[in-house]
């Protein structure tokens, strides 16, 4: 009798898991499908995920053993998503029981090619089963669980993992902390930038090109440009990798003339810059009006290097010519495309229409975006408002109340000592949410004083003034603020980070306290930083 037609038992616990027997007519139904090579089993499971299949599951199992597929990574993999999809978590850990079962060596590496497995397939959570399953676990294990957290972008839990195999006497090597470094630049943590690079120093990893062009992007993400520029400098800068790094790191922080001159510098040492570089230089002279220079470094793109337009470059010019006020011209950029225009190009011009008051080409834009959302729709109901076209506005926002679509709220988080906070727009639940009222209202008062007036514009509805300036009030990035300031000392720099673009009176309220208490205020918003100072932002007002 053939092992796939015996009954299969795997022992967890005390508990008995059978594989059906595979009687006559499934027989016949596995030769007649053509399941005979691991292409053809894979797709039968994948099948079986989707609809939720469990019996053509665990024939297609029955199969795997039969052709002799039993430690198969890949097939393993997708039985166990499979499984738990399906909602029968048991088979899935009698499964895992029953590969551990098998020689040691031999173990260790099915799990880590299952994990990898699993992570490029994106089932996160079933990666972490496994990982959190296995009795044994090397180097590579670690650094596919922690590289899979970080794709899936549960990077405070990365850097969890990653504290617990540096716990379990497992040395990190260069792919360890390139998922770090990955994850510190994500989170703007300056505290877990400066213990990573400080770790990579003790451990005496050689900060090739990768890591060097990582460790650049890390510190500019963190709003520490000054450092970014320090690795560079000392870098190896063989590689064009390490000069887009701090090509886009410069540009995130508004320094386009510096962007440039090290593009200049690149070129003076004759390496070869590539799709990313050009990026790198258009969202900078988007960012800092350089209109005419966007249209050198496009052609040059085109016409020196022979580098092919992409979408996002595309994309970088649409966003140059909007924020300049060339709205036409960003459509005529749209329409002579040699490809479809994505939904970032469309609410690249719609964003520019709100800040430019143009709604006839606004519709345009919101016409052609298939997947609106309430970001799409309130751009759209802010340039109505700007124009005090409040039935506009009102129609907007109805739409968004009948189809259930809400406003995303803005989100700010700060760190101190080591620890993030996090403050949403209105949450007024924080536990020293009467200590950052006070301080606000006093700073409001301080700041009226110097000539500040809420833009009453940014708010949707035709309410009251008061009313109006009341919401502003606590947009989250002035409640990060006010914590930051509770909880410092007079003249640490602060650090914002916030999921949306800041709106033009946090900007401007900015400003004013970082010139009445002497303060430097760094905000990260979606798009850029912006570097508060002696009452004014490094954006120069243009962002």
């Amino acid at each position: 009798m053939h092992r796939w037609e015996k009954t299969q038992e795997f022992l967890l616990g005390n508990a008995l898991f059978r594989i059906p027997r595979c009687i006559p007519s499934q027989v016949s139904y596995f030769h007649s499908s053509g399941f005979s090579d691991e292409r053809a089993l894979l797709h039968a499971l994948e099948s079986s995920k989707a609809s939720f299949d469990l019996r053509t599951a665990t024939k297609t199992h029955a199969k795997i053993l039969q052709c002799g597929y039993g430690t198969h990574p890949t097939l393993l993999a997708s039985l166990l998503s499979t499984y738990i999809r399906c909602h029968h978590l048991h088979l899935a850990h009698q499964l895992l029981h029953e590969i551990s079962t098998r020689s040691q060596p031999s173990t260790l590496v099915t799990f880590n090619l299952i994990i990898r497995t699993l992570t490029t397939a994106g089932e996160c959570d079933i990666a972490e089963k496994v990982f959190c399953g296995m009795t044994v676990r090397d180097a590579v294990s670690w650094n596919s669980m922690i590289s899979c957290l970080v794709k899936d972008g549960r990077y405070d839990v990365a850097i969890v993992y990653f504290k617990k195999m540096l716990d379990s006497n497992i040395e990190p090597d260069e792919y360890t902390f390139a998922s770090v470094i990955s994850t510190c630049a994500h989170l703007g943590m300056v505290s877990h930038s400066l213990w990573v690079h400080r770790l990579m120093t003790e451990r005496k990893i050689e900060l090739n090109s990768i890591l060097s062009g990582a460790v650049i992007n890390m510190y500019s993400k963190c709003g520490r440009i000054h450092t970014a520029r320090e690795i560079f400098k000392s870098s190896p800068k063989s590689d064009v990798s390490v000069w887009n790094a701090i090509i886009n790191g410069l540009s995130a922080h508004g320094l386009a003339s510096d962007a440039l001159e090290v593009f200049s510098d690149m070129e003076s040492e004759n390496i070869l810059p590539d799709s990313i570089t050009f990026v790198g230089l258009l969202t900078a002279c988007s960012h800092c009006g350089l209109v005419e220079e966007g249209r050198r470094y496009f052609n040059l793109m085109r016409n020196r290097y022979l580098i092919y337009p992409q979408l996002v470059h595309y994309g970088a010019m649409v966003d140059l010519f909007g924020r300049a006020g060339l709205l036409n011209e960003a459509l005529e950029i749209i329409k002579g495309m040699p490809m479809e225009p994505d939904v970032v190009i469309w609410r690249a011009l719609l964003s520019a229409c709100r800040f430019h008051k143009r709604p006839d080409l606004g519709e345009v834009a919101l016409a052609n975006i298939s997947n609106i959302n309430s970001g799409d729709l309130v751009l759209m109901s802010n340039t109505y408002c700007s124009l005090k076209r409040w039935d506009k506005a009102e129609i907007v926002r109805d739409s968004m109340r009948r189809k259930g679509i809400h406003k995303s709220r803005g989100k700010s988080w700060v760190e101190v000592r080591g620890s993030i906070h996090h403050f949403k727009s209105g949450d007024t639940s924080h536990p020293e949410a009467k200590a950052i009222q006070r301080l606000l209202d006093g700073l409001m008062n301080s700041a009226k004083l110097l000539g500040y007036v809420s833009s009453a514009e940014m708010v949707l509805m035709d309410v009251s003034e008061e009313e109006k300036e009341g919401n502003l009030v606590w947009h989250s990035e002035k409640l990060a603020l006010a914590y930051v300031l509770l909880k410092t000392t007079p003249g640490t720099e602060v650090t914002i980070f916030k999921n949306l673009r800041i709106c033009c009176d946090c900007h401007e309220w900015m400003k004013l306290v970082s010139r009445m208490l002497r303060r430097v205020v760094l905000v990260r918003d979606r798009i850029r930083f912006h570097r508060f100072e002696g009452g004014h932002c490094s954006c120069g007002d243009y962002w």
